[in-house]
């Protein structure tokens, strides 16, 4: 049996189901550990034996510490398992979605300053993290600054939320909204939310265009 685990919740994990039932037809078995610490419990506690595999959707940055101790941890386990439990190479869900080249076409966002930060802070994605020695525009630089906390994940989250706030693209439900996986792209209130324009119109054929994109086909590629 293949399994895969993720520690998102809600929009990340019915991504991940998607990809199970799009391009797996269902044969992963697709569980949420709730957090990066579940799916080290969860591994922990784990008998592994020679049918299953693991394949962990773990968000991965180099600039917040906490998250490196635990990557270091779940890498020593990934080591001795002897290719039974494989680490997706992968920032976090919302880059996934940020990355696609056709998000700002499909969702229809009209927030021309933040559009010019998504390339920007695409651009300057290497090793799991923001260089931002790579950044010359100084909105995009203020932008960053605004982060308390500032982390890759943090600013992948928020810019993600914002390009995609139609509440029919929305990543933060308990679903992906409707506009991606299924046969619609019209607002229920289109005089409060701009709609965009994918030229498909079948949700499952829209999914299976994210999935193609390059960033989510190397990481599909390697289940």
């Amino acid at each position: 049996m293949k399994y895969l685990w993720t520690e998102d919740t809600g929009a990340g994990l019915h991504f991940w189901e998607l990809v199970n039932r799009l391009i797996f037809d269902g044969t992963l078995k697709v569980e949420s550990k709730f957090s990066n610490q579940g799916i080290l419990d969860a591994l922990d506690d784990l008998n592994l034996n020679d049918e299953d595999k693991y394949y962990i959707a773990f968000d991965y940055v180099v600039d917040n510490q906490d998250i490196r101790n635990k990557y270091r941890l779940l890498k020593s386990i990934s080591n001795v398992s002897d290719g039974k439990v494989i680490i997706l190479d992968m920032i976090c869900f919302e880059y996934l979605i940020l990355a696609f080249d056709k998000l700002v076409q499909w969702t229809g966002s009209g927030k021309t300053d933040k559009i010019r930060m998504r390339e920007d802070i695409l651009a300057a994605v290497e090793n799991h993290r923001i260089n931002l020695s790579k950044i010359e525009n100084e909105k995009t630089l203020q932008y960053l600054s605004g982060f308390k906390r500032f982390s890759t994940e943090r600013v992948m989250k928020s810019l993600t939320g914002e390009l995609t706030e139609n509440e029919k693209w929305s990543i933060k439900g308990k679903l992906m909204g409707e506009c991606w996986y299924k046969d619609c792209c019209v607002s229920d209130r289109p005089d409060k939310n701009k709609c965009g324009n994918p030229e498909i119109r079948d949700g499952n054929e829209k999914m299976k265009e994210l999935f193609q994109s390059e960033t989510i086909n190397r990481i599909i590629s390697t289940i």
